[in-house]
Parts: C-alpha cells; sequence; structure tokens
C-alpha cells in the first residue's frame, strides 16, 4: 500500500512520539539509533528507551522514541509508549503488527502505522499440534482500520535483496511516509554517521522508501515459484533413482506429484531402498484403490506413508544440524560476510527413552522393559546440553551422529516405527470396501505424530486415542465425517482438552 509524502509541521512543544516493535536479531536498536540521530542533527531534543521482550519469539522488544523542537524549556518525555497516544509505530513482522494494535499503539485519528508483511513463526505457532501458523490476512484487515495511514511491504525481502537487514528498508519506510518533518537526504545522512555497513544499508533504505512512495511495484506481488530441485549423485545411486521414479511414473496421474515428494523425503531419509519399500506401501494401497474415487485414498497414503517413515530420531536431528547446507542457510539469513566469524550454540535434552531407542531392537527392547535400567539412564541422560557446533569436537560428534543411517535399520526406534506403521495402514484400510471416506480418514490421522521426545509422544497419545474412538465409529453413515472432527480437535490445543470432549461425545451417543 503505497501513500503520498505529507511532512508535518512541527511546533514548538509539540511531541513526536515514535514505538518499534522488534524480535532479536531485527536490528530494532539499530533503527532506534538512526531515528534518535537523525532527530538529534535536526535540532531536536529526543530520547529514546526500549523495554525488553520475554525471550526471542514469545515477546518483541518495544523501542519508544520521543522527539520534540529544542525551546528554552526542557521537555518532559515518558519513558514507554501508551495505549492511543503513538504517533508513528513500526512493526518488523507481521504478527507484531497484529500484537502493537491489541496493546492499543495503533489508533485512526493519529497512527502511521509501518509493518513488514514477512512472517518469523513464534513459540506458539511452531508448538501448535498441526498447522498453528496466524493468520496474516485477518491482521492486515484490521491494520487497514485501526491506522490513519498503512504502509504494508516485504521489508526482509527487500532488505535482503539489496544484501541489507530489515532495520533500513523500515527507515526507508519511514521517510517515505512523510511521518517525520525531515527530508530524505537527512535520513540517509543518519545511515552515513552511523559508519558500519553504509552502502548496503543505504539500498535497503531506497527500497525501503520507494516501497512507501508507491515505487515498487513489485513489493506485494507472490514471489515466483522455485523450480523444481534437480537430483544429483554418482552414477550407481542415480540408476536406483530412475528405477524408482519409473515406477512412480506408472501411477495414477492424481498421486505422481505426491508420490515424488514422499519419495525424494524417505530416500533423504535413508537410501533408495528404503524409498523402495515406500513405493511398496503405496502401491499395495494403490491396487485397493480406484479411479472413480479419484485416487484419493492413494493420495493420502502417499503423503502419510512418507511422513511415517521419515520420523524424527536422534540420528535425523543430528544430520539436519551438520549439513553444509544449514550452515550456509544461517550464514545467509545472518549477512555474514567475509571474515566474520559465526558461533552456533546447539541445544539437547535427550531422555531415557530417546537413549534406549538408538540401542539395537533386542538390547532397547530390554532397557525399555527394565524401569530401574530406564531411571539409571534418565540420571545420566536426561539433562540439558549445548553443543558448540562450531567447535570441532562437538560438530565432529553429532556428524558421525548423524553418519549412523546404515545402523538405523537395526535400532529399537526403527523395529517400534516399522510395527506402527504397519498397525496403522491396516487398521486404516480394514473398513476399506464398506466406507472409502473412513480409510481416508485414518489415513489422514497420520498428521497427528510429528516432531520427537515430548512433542512426538503427545502426537502418539493424541493419535491412540482417535484411532480407539475410531473403532466406535465403525458401521456408521457419518463415520469418517466423526473421524475428521475427532482429527481436528486433536489439532485445537496441546492438551487435547478439545478431543477428550468430542470422544465424550461420541461416547454419549454410541
Amino acid at each position: 500500500m503505497a501513500l503520498q509524502q505529507q511532512t508535518p509541521d512541527a511546533r514548538v512543544g509539540e511531541i513526536i512520539k515514535l514505538a518499534v516493535l522488534a524480535v532479536g536479531g531485527q536490528g530494532g536498536g539499530v533503527l532506534t539509533g538512526w531515528i534518535e540521530a537523525l532527530a538529534r542533527a535536526q535540532g531536536y531534543a529526543c530520547q529514546a528507551t526500549s523495554v525488553a521482550g520475554v525471550a526471542q519469539r514469545t515477546g518483541a522488544t518495544i523501542y519508544y522514541v520521543e522527539m520534540t523542537p529544542k525551546s528554552d524549556q526542557a521537555p518532559v518525555f515518558a519513558l514507554a509508549p501508551s495505549g492511543g497516544d503513538v504517533d508513528v509505530m513500526i512493526a518488523a513482522e507481521m504478527m507484531e503488527v497484529g500484537r502493537s494494535i491489541m496493546r492499543g499503539f495503533v489508533t485512526p485519528d493519529r497512527t502511521t502505522l509501518i509493518g513488514s508483511t514477512h512472517r518469523a513463526l513464534a513459540v506458539s505457532e511452531k508448538m501448535a499440534p498441526g498447522d498453528g501458523i496466524a493468520d496474516a490476512d485477518e491482521v492486515r484487515a484490521a491494520a487497514e482500520i485501526a491506522a490513519q495511514r498503512l504502509i504494508l511491504a516485504d521489508m526482509d525481502r527487500l532488505a535482503i535483496e539489496q544484501g541489507s537487514v530489515i532495520s533500513s528498508s523500515l527507515f526507508g519506510a519511514l521517510a517515505g511516509s512523510g511521518a517525520l518533518p525531515f527530508p530524505r537526504a537527512a535520513f540517509e545522512e543518519a545511515i552515513r554517521a552511523g559508519g558500519k555497513g553504509v552502502e548496503a544499508s543505504l539500498r535497503g533504505f531506497a527500497a525501503g522508501y520507494a516501497a512507501a512512495q508507491g515505487a515498487a511495484a513489485a513489493v506485494e506481488a507472490p514471489s515466483v515459484a522455485a523450480a523444481s530441485a534437480q537430483v544429483s549423485g554418482p552414477a550407481a545411486l542415480m540408476k536406483e533413482w530412475q528405477v524408482l521414479m519409473a515406477r512412480i511414473a506408472a501411477m495414477p496421474g492424481p498421486v505422481q506429484d505426491m508420490a515424488k515428494a514422499g519419495l525424494a523425503k524417505v530416500v533423504d531419509f535413508q537410501d533408495c531402498a528404503y524409498g523402495g519399500e515406500y513405493l511398496d506401501h503405496l502401491e499395495g494401497v494403490l491396487a485397493r484403490d480406484s479411479a472413480a474415487r479419484d485416487w484419493a485414498l492413494s493420495a493420502a497414503a502417499a503423503k502419510y506413508i512418507a511422513n511415517a517413515m521419515a520420523y524424527d530420531d536422534i540420528i535425523r536431528v543430528a544430520d539436519l544440524k551438520t549439513r553444509s547446507t544449514r550452515f550456509h542457510r544461517i550464514t545467509g539469513e545472518m549477512n555474514v560476510e567475509e571474515g566474520q566469524l559465526v558461533e552456533l550454540t546447539e541445544f539437547f535434552h535427550p531422555r531415557a527413552e530417546e537413549i534406549a531407542s538408538l540401542m539395537p531392537a533386542k538390547m532397547g527392547a530390554k532397557w525399555e522393559a527394565n524401569p530401574r535400567r530406564m531411571a539409571m539412564l534418565d540420571r545420566w541422560f536426561n539433562k540439558g546440553r549445548r553443543l558448540r557446533t562450531h567447535r570441532l569436537r562437538s560438530f565432529v560428534m553429532l556428524h558421525l551422529l548423524g553418519g549412523l543411517k546404515g545402523y538405523r535399520r537395526r535400532t529399537r526406534r526403527h523395529e517400534v516405527e516399522q510395527e506402527h506403521l504397519k498397525k496403522w495402514l491396516r487398521q486404516s484400510l480394514a473398513p476399506l470396501e464398506r466406507d472409502y471416506a473412513l480409510s481416508v480418514e485414518l489415513l489422514k490421522c497420520r498428521r497427528l505424530i510429528k516432531g520427537y521426545s515430548d512433542t512426538h509422544a503427545r502426537g502418539l497419545s493424541k493419535f491412540a486415542t482417535v484411532m480407539e474412538a475410531a473403532k466406535l465409529l465403525d458401521g456408521r453413515e457419518d463415520a469418517a465425517d466423526w473421524v475428521a472432527r475427532l482429527r481436528e480437535a486433536a489439532l485445537q490445543d496441546p492438551d487435547g482438552k478439545a478431543l477428550d470432549g468430542a470422544v465424550q461425545t461420541i461416547r454419549s451417543f454410541i
């Protein structure tokens, strides 16, 4: 959204109040420093304060700036913003836009709201059993009502494209909004006075300024989908891969795309032989499906069988944490320049169950069945650990652990997951001949299981509850609808209260 630049006429004694909401890594302190330097350079008395958030993604830091033209009278500035008393609100992420509105900092009679439309998921969104991502469209609609003037653009992308960080593009958008009585050159001089990353920051500033002025036509345009990654590797492995792809090519069209994605996930998790097992399971479902149902059963199976086979174990976690692509992504997101050092700390908190699951299958089963031994493992391992993977010892430890794919098939965890997979498929396909829709919904219940450690245990518990309740519904015409309701209830809250209520409802009419 663009707006015409309006330069307010500041009068002596009139205080301009500006707030910034940003989380760690978004440069809120740098942005506030630029604003403060700008005001002072333009002959304004200025004060900047900050109130730290609770944590990286559970609470943004509130930076607050008040400024007024210098006069003989010393101004009295507030230390924090008040609801209904903010002239300019800058939010460094879309959900922070929503939080600023909820806190009353944005009002339609005075506030210019500048926000970035990109998302950095909060902890609460990641912890949700299902899709916990908040609806950005609802925030946008609320912002259009709440703000007097509104500027929304993907400020993060604009800055990254210029080799800068989001603070520069937000500063540019502030200049372009005309909400402060200073010329563009004064804003740019504040960046130069900072002395760090000046050229990149000026490019990011220009992009943000153009977005606020409406000159960046592609700011809100959807990004072009990236081309599918090409698979490459040794000739022998590529030959195995092509054989697997040929099997997918023989499948019905509506199933192929999901089957390709599932195969890639499973092969990345283990190897081509494991990918062959995935296709064996899928072809078994296809043999019982038909075009009359548009292959809905097989499409669901293609997705959820892959998820079941590519479970999160210690080996998988260690593998992902030591991949070069992860380090490239981190350094890219942090805009690390040549010569700069990056330190990484990985947080682990293994339970006794994770340690036993890594043992050979028979040995692990014996240890799991022995409370005394499990308690001993718990004493030894159940404590928080920080591994600094920028150091050789910690990196090598995780790298070796992540390289145990060849051993994975002999572990207790793999044995348990294979048994669970077969049991789930048997139960899901049991009512197929008499209730196709019910089988589809039962396959989809696999989405309740994700993650590892406590998250995985909670998901398993909910999955088991839904599958047991489904047995009570077998034979009813509305069985599929009720299983779908149970699954959605299980996804509503981590504690499972909604699911318990849904199960009680079923028991009341059975």
